[in-house]
């Protein structure tokens, strides 16, 4: 049968959601905890891989097994062996048909970024930190022209794998709780470091370095050597992948709204 599962991770200690050379990924502790559970080997795939330090309040990810287990056995057990870091939300049957990366019809993350003099201590691995005053108003104006869909080859890392650079970008939000601004931004994909990147110009833009429409410009000259800074991953967090209702997956949400305080 196929299984679908929800995992909430801290990225601080990963080298992403895959292993690399350097480092532990994430899928590789979630197969390990789950082919104990399932007593065979199991090989999951998500639905959106997240780069090193950054977290996840809802991955989903399907695998398949021969074992019959409850969904509470999965994910208690699963979690009986998985580091304090990360934890599964819920385990599904789904059908055979659904796959957590192709059958997602967008995705939603959001960036938190502590604009105060000081440094975070608190927060410190779950936040990004700007120390000069930030205008949010200047920020959303220059979002605006980020909506829709565009050839953002301008917001993409240079060693980005993706076929095409082309995404449409449904929803951008900035909001600030205190000293904490979020952005939350849904599309139906993302390239690699592209939030990061689109927070980086933002925040020149806030901060007064650079003028509103440099974002627009940005994305019209399509060359990332004219983006400006990647923002750090600490404040980067993967919220969830969005399915057709037909599969009935829970819809699960969590930190940050900002950082639930």
């Amino acid at each position: 049968m196929r299984i679908a599962v929800g995992i909430e991770y801290d990225g601080s200690s990963f080298c992403g959601w895959q292993s690399q050379a350097q480092g532990t990924g994430v899928q590789a502790v979630v197969e390990a905890a789950l082919s104990v559970v399932a007593n065979e080997p199991i090989v999951v795939q998500c639905a959106g891989r997240t780069d090193a330090g950054v977290h996840a309040v809802c991955q989903v990810a399907h695998f398949d097994s021969h074992s019959e287990r409850t969904p509470r056995a999965w994910t208690l057990g699963a979690n009986s062996h998985l580091p304090r870091s990360v934890s599964l939300r819920w385990a599904q049957v789904v059908p055979e048909h659904f796959n957590a990366r192709f059958s997602a019809e967008a995705r939603s993350y959001s960036y938190v970024l502590l604009n105060r003099l000081s440094r975070p201590g608190l927060w410190h691995g779950r936040v990004s930190w700007e120390h000069r005053p930030l205008a949010l108003e200047r920020m959303r104006a220059a979002a605006t022209p980020l909506l829709g869909e565009h050839d953002f080859s301008a917001f993409r890392a240079a060693g980005c794998q993706a076929r095409h650079p082309r995404r449409t970008i449904r929803r951008l939000e900035l909001t600030r709780t205190g000293d904490l601004v979020c952005m939350n931004i849904e599309a139906n994909a993302f390239l690699q470091h592209m939030v990061r990147n689109i927070v980086g110009v933002l925040v020149k833009i806030g901060a007064g370095e650079r003028p509103i429409d440099w974002a627009a410009e940005v994305l019209a000259g399509r060359d990332r050597r004219l983006g400006g800074v990647t923002a750090p991953a600490a404040g980067l967090y993967f919220l969830r992948p969005h399915y057709p209702a037909t599969f009935s997956l829970p819809v699960m949400t969590g930190a940050p709204a900002p950082l639930q305080f």
